[in-house]
């Protein structure tokens, strides 16, 4: 344990909470929409799974270890 991911949301290409794709198939709900935009809220709690990479219709998302 004590590897950290790093979970960074690009906001030129994101479509905020219109599109929401990643909040809803992260399943450690690390997003979470705030105002006009998602955030990366849990940053810890992400596993480095990739789905909300696999599901977002922009790429707007990067997961790294």
């Amino acid at each position: 344990w004590g590897d950290t991911v790093k979970v960074t949301i690009n906001y030129d290409l994101c479509k905020g909470p219109e599109c929401a794709e990643c909040v809803n198939a992260c399943p450690m709900e690390v997003f979470e929409i705030q105002g006009d935009k998602v955030v990366v809220a849990r940053e810890e709690d992400c596993t480095g799974c990739g789905v909300c990479m696999d599901v977002c219709p922009t790429n707007a998302i990067k997961v790294e270890d």
